[in-house]
Parts: C-alpha cells; sequence; structure tokens
C-alpha cells in the first residue's frame, strides 16, 4: 500500500520558520529512506504556526535531499498565481528532477483574507473561473503550445498534475478534466467516501486512468498511552481556536498540566476525531477502515505532534503499518 507525506513544516511553540523548514528536510530524508512514496509540501500565508509558504522552493531543496521518493506541492494554491509561472517553476523542477516531481493545485485563500489580499488582489484571483485557471495551466505544459507567450522550461517537462479539495465539486473538477484528485480527509472525513466515488464516477479521459489518494491526521506511537499524552498538544491547540485564542502548538505537558471542563472536552471531542490517534495496532485499524470507507489507492499521512523525534517516529511505525493494510477495490459507479 502506497503512504505518503503531507508537511506543513509546522512552527511549534519555542520555535521557529527556520527550525520547522529545516525539521521538513530532516523528515524527508527520513521517509525517503523509510520507503514514502510522495512527500509534499502546502502553500499557506500569514500563518505564524506554519513555514511552509513556497512551495516550489521548498520543493526543489527537497528534491534535492532525497534520492527516491516523488517530491510536490500539496497544493499550489492557483488563484494566487499566473498559471504561467506556476507552470514555469514546476517545469524547471520536472526539468532538474525528471519523473520525481508533483504539482498538486488547490483553490483556497491559503491563510486569512487580508494575507491572500497581500498576495494577490481578489480581482485577480477572481477573474477567472478556478476552471479556467487549471485549463490554462495545462495549456502551458503541452508541446504544441500555440500561445504566443509561451512557458518555455514547461515544454516536454511535465510533471503530473493533481487537483486538491474537501469536497465533491473539487471532485468533479478532477475527474471531467481526467486529473489525479487527492482528498482532504484529516479537514472533511465524512465527506471523503463520496468525493472520491463522484470523482471515479467522472472520470473522463482517452488515455488515463482515474489516480486518487486521501490525507489522513495520524498520531501513532508504540503504546496507546503515548498516543493520547501526544494528541494532547493538536487538542489544547483545537480548544484554543474555538474559544478564540490562536496559539503555536504547545507541549504536551502543557496541555497534560491544562484542567478542562466537561464542555472543554466535548468540544476537543466534536473538532479533533478527524486525528487518528493510538498504538500501531489501532492505527493500523483506523487507516484500513478509510481505505475501505473510500478505495482510495494512496494515504498521505500528516502528523500534528510537538516534538520533531516523535514525529519521526510516527512515521516510522506507520511505515510498518503500511505492509499490513488491504487495498480497498474502489466501488464500481
Amino acid at each position: 500500500m502506497r503512504v505518503s507525506v503531507l508537511d506543513t513544516s509546522p512552527i511549534v511553540q519555542g520555535s521557529t520558520a527556520r527550525q520547522a523548514l529545516h525539521n521538513t528536510v530532516d523528515l524527508a530524508v527520513l521517509t525517503d529512506e523509510l520507503g514514502y512514496h510522495r512527500y509534499w509540501v502546502p502553500e499557506h500565508h500569514s500563518m505564524r504556526g506554519v513555514a511552509s509558504s513556497a512551495p516550489a522552493v521548498v520543493v526543489g531543496r527537497l528534491a534535492d535531499a532525497t534520492r527516491r521518493m516523488r517530491v510536490g506541492a500539496g497544493g499550489v494554491l492557483l488563484p494566487n498565481h499566473a498559471p504561467i509561472v506556476v507552470a514555469e517553476q514546476f517545469g524547471t523542477l520536472a526539468a532538474f528532477h525528471p519523473g520525481r516531481i508533483d504539482l498538486g493545485v488547490g483553490r483556497a485563500l491559503g491563510g486569512p483574507r487580508r494575507a491572500a489580499e497581500a498576495v494577490r488582489s481578489e480581482h485577480e484571483r477572481t477573474a477567472k473561473s478556478f476552471a479556467h485557471q487549471v485549463a490554462e495551466l495545462i495549456g502551458y505544459f503541452a508541446p504544441d503550445q500555440e500561445q504566443s507567450v509561451r512557458a518555455v522550461p514547461a515544454i516536454g517537462n511535465t510533471p503530473p498534475i493533481w487537483v486538491l479539495g474537501s469536497s465533491t465539486a473539487s471532485a468533479r473538477l478532477a475527474g471531467s478534466l481526467g486529473l489525479a484528485y487527492a482528498f482532504a480527509h484529516h479537514l472533511n472525513p465524512s465527506g471523503a467516501a463520496e468525493a472520491v466515488h463522484t470523482y471515479r464516477e467522472l472520470f473522463q479521459s482517452p488515455t488515463g486512468t482515474p489516480s486518487t489518494l486521501v490525507s489522513v491526521s495520524v498520531i501513532a506511537a508504540d503504546t496507546e498511552e503515548r498516543a493520547e499524552w501526544l494528541a494532547g498538544s493538536t487538542r489544547l491547540k483545537v480548544l484554543s481556536r474555538v474559544r478564540g485564542q490562536r496559539i503555536l502548538l504547545p507541549s504536551p505537558e502543557e496541555a497534560a498540566a491544562r484542567s478542562y471542563t466537561e464542555q472543554d472536552r466535548a468540544e476537543i471531542a466534536a473538532r479533533s476525531g478527524s486525528v487518528l490517534v493510538g498504538s500501531p495496532d489501532t492505527v493500523r485499524e483506523r487507516l484500513q477502515a478509510v481505505l475501505d470507507d473510500t478505495g482510495a489507492e494512496e494515504l498521505m499521512i500528516t502528523t500534528p505532534v510537538f516534538d520533531h523525534g516523535d514525529r519521526r517516529r510516527s512515521y516510522e511505525l506507520v511505515s510498518q503499518i503500511a505492509g499490513l493494510l488491504r487495498p480497498a477495490r474502489p466501488a464500481s459507479g
């Protein structure tokens, strides 16, 4: 079973963006050695807990640091950019690292609205529909470009293009364009099965076949108790967000020392259930349930823990679990 990595380069309490980015390189080297299939980094802006803001730059660094696995954007937020620039960037990356670069594209803001406005004005972001922007991007990779303006490095250097999303709208677009589809289960777990089914049902391509992955939030540890303790960090952060407080990911020690009311515990349970937490056996069962529910061909793992050593250990355990997972047969349309 293919497993991959989604890494936001998290800036935890007491850390810096520099350290977070160096941790990303370290984790990429480890997961490359462990046999992970691909490693994606997203585009976020003005989010003080996320250092991944320039995916094309980070992808180049990770591709240089690793030997085997695919590296890509998960994803470039296309409305923030002129499609020709994205084609030039990822065509250049594909030229330097043939057969190893992925280009995932999404339509979200990637941060607060004021940050999105600073990146590109709303008028520019919405002047063309997202579907039109994706089609324009694809056109720049075509070997027989008829445009008067060409994305020269992109010609002959085409990475696989994935549509990213968390709803059936993105599934419909990916299917209609015959592109691969990545669903954010960690953002909308209840919508995963319907979206993946919709994608397969609507997929049309004269040459390709449907390709899906589902990104899942996982915290694995050697014991149930350790995993639950580590998960305290993200649960406290979720609760703080509900209470209108924006904090960096706290340590599990701080989370364990906090006193929680019954209402607090109810809020945490309602809003953090998408994170799969537990020992290897528990995580394997829950990942298998995701596969059986969606029929996805690949799982992409993101791990929100405080300590980089614990994050490394979680990915080591998931790499062992991967060999025990059974690919699910996709449901027919």
